[in-house]
């Protein structure tokens, strides 16, 4: 069976107890609300929307579209986490702002982002460019936590004796990056980057079809095929664009991904080979090809020693660790003042803007976050349901994993936010349909989290754990209370913290939903978002957007990681 994805466990400080770093984060992302809703007060009233062919010759056009949205997030996301894990990682003085932030960002619902964005956007921008630039955005917000972590987590790791040998080779920045910090880190980039690209698919799909009132900010795309598919009921339609959503997605994982991680496991640190390296016949067949071999010795070899000759000549050797060392220059400190104060300033601004929200309104805002909280801890419990006794089948049993297992992967790959439409068209006419729909859709969003943790710590049972628990006799029973749920928690935690993530970010493009010409709604946080979005009650957005906001972080601080704690001191199998 197949190794679990190192991605699942990115070891995110969880356990990172509140600092004032904390408190800055939250405070930083108030006023970047605010900032964004100051702008929507000149946003267009009326956006219209591109006209979506169903022809089935316009899929690949609008698939080259969808993989553009993404690549240019994930070149964005890619971009951002070299700057900033590397400074985070080598300053303490920036450690101490630049994680915490992190933190609390990638607790943020990205979706509540998203009409805020879109507004603010398309008061400054053209609308179509408006559109396009915040779906990058939104599906960069998506992809870079992950990826941060990971690279400012490797760049912590590196052995102190690699390290010594960058120095005693008279290594400068560049080939210290090059060959000792890349090199150390490219695995868990690489299963990262996996998880950003499943994540991001969820966030362009709900970029492509994002309607509310007048304000048509759909993009042509395979999300918007899918949408205007399933508005005119075509099945024929349907189905080609789900088949090619789940083609490009086949295509990418076979022809990129797999590829990449066959070749990244030349970086392991380890004395001996591998029980199942990872494979890959494109991989394979690029090694054996002497066109590619010529390539790299005609082409690339040459240009990548031209480079490393520039930038040695450049930026000569010197110790990177020293620059932490250093006191902060004059206008370093003045800058620093000039933020502090703006951001006071714009804290001002944005609780006046909430004063002028009247009370009836936050009731109707306690409301809404009550209903979504409801809806959430329906979609986990019965996402918990049947994904803990699959993930065991599927961890435990060779057997059941060899067919059961690749159709999981396929199941997941599909983005839960491009079948919405599908699932309206079958509950449409249903009563409560539009409450059904809702927490399918969180369940579709959460569940794989779930269920690729649940693989994940059942694969890690020890084997002699198992055997003892059959020679002491105990019952079926008996064996998931003393030892397979016991060996779980730390990975149901570790699933469960991101599904909720997942479903709340749902909740935006679930609970009010523009369909076949009607407004359909039903009580919750993302509903009074959309809706406050649509009318122009920009005072309601920022408080929905805020409240939301801090929802998921009280819950997350309060709740999850006391959960993690515990499975950390008592679950944790040594």
């Amino acid at each position: 069976m197949a190794r679990p994805p190192r991605l699942l466990r990115t070891e995110q400080p969880l356990h990172r107890p509140l600092t004032w770093g904390d408190v800055l984060a939250l405070l930083l992302v108030a006023v970047l609300l605010y900032v964004g809703v100051r702008l929507a007060f000149g946003a267009p009233v009326v956006v219209e929307g591109p006209t979506i062919s169903l022809k089935p010759t316009a899929l690949p056009w609008y698939a080259v579209l969808s993989v553009g949205r993404m690549l240019a997030a994930y070149a964005l996301s890619m971009l951002f986490t070299l700057t900033y894990g590397r400074w985070a990682a080598y300053s303490r003085r920036a450690e101490s702002v630049l994680i915490p932030l992190l933190d609390v960002l990638q607790s943020v619902p990205i979706l509540s982002f998203l009409p805020v964005v879109l507004l603010s956007l398309s008061a400054i921008l053209p609308e179509k460019m408006a559109a396009e630039l915040a779906s990058v955005v939104l599906i960069f917000t998506s992809q870079v936590w992950n990826l941060t972590f990971a690279w400012y987590q490797s760049l912590k790791t590196i052995p102190q004796e690699l390290r010594e040998a960058g120095t005693i080779f008279r290594f400068n920045g560049w080939l210290r990056f090059k060959a000792l910090e890349l090199p150390f880190a490219a695995i868990s980039l690489i299963w990262n980057s996996m998880m950003s690209w499943a994540g991001g698919w969820f966030f362009l799909m709900a970029a492509e079809i994002f309607t509310v009132g007048q304000r048509d900010f759909r993009l042509p795309g395979l999300g918007a095929y899918l949408q205007e598919a399933a508005n005119q009921g075509n099945v024929g339609s349907i189905l080609w664009g789900v088949g090619t959503l789940v083609l490009v997605v086949v295509a990418l994982d076979q022809l990129v991904w797999r590829p990449l991680l066959a070749w990244s496991d030349r970086f392991k640190l380890e004395m001996v080979e591998g029980e199942e390296p990872p494979a890959s016949w494109f991989h394979d067949a690029v090694r054996q090809s002497r066109l590619a071999d010529w390539f790299a010795r005609a082409v690339l070899h040459p240009i990548s020693e031209r480079l490393d000759g520039y930038l040695v000549r450049r930026f000569p050797a010197r110790d990177a660790l020293a620059q932490d060392g250093r006191k902060a220059s004059w206008p370093g400190r003045v800058l620093v003042v000039l933020a502090g104060a703006a951001l006071l300033y714009g804290a001002y601004r944005a609780a006046l803007l909430l004063f002028a929200v009247p009370p009836a309104q936050w009731l109707h805002i306690l409301e809404g976050v009550g209903a979504t909280l409801l809806r959430v801890g329906v979609a986990l419990t019965v996402a918990l349901a049947w994904t803990i006794p699959v993930g065991v089948a599927i961890g435990t049993n060779r057997r059941i994993a060899a067919w059961l297992q690749p159709i999981v992967q396929i199941a997941a790959s599909v983005p839960a936010t491009a079948l919405f439409p599908v699932l309206l068209l079958a509950l449409i006419g249903v009563s409560g349909g539009l409450e059904v729909a809702a927490v399918l859709l969180m369940l579709m969003g959460t569940q794989w989290y779930l269920l690729f943790n649940i693989i994940a710590g059942a694969s890690a049972i020890p084997q002699d754990l198992r055997y003892t628990t059959t020679l002491l006799g105990l019952g079926r029973w008996e064996r998931w209370r003393t030892l397979i749920l016991p060996a779980l928690f730390p990975y149901i935690i570790t699933g469960a913290i991101t599904a909720s993530g997942g479903a709340w970010n749902a909740s935006i493009v679930a609970e009010h939903v523009e369909f076949a010409g009607r407004t359909l709604k039903t009580i919750g946080i993302g509903a009074l978002i959309a809706e406050s979005t649509g009318t122009g009650d920009y005072p309601l957005l920022l408080a929905a957007t805020l409240s939301m906001v801090f929802a998921v972080v009280l819950i997350n601080r309060l709740v999850w990681r006391r959960f993690y704690r515990l499975a950390e001191e008592r679950y944790r199998m040594e």
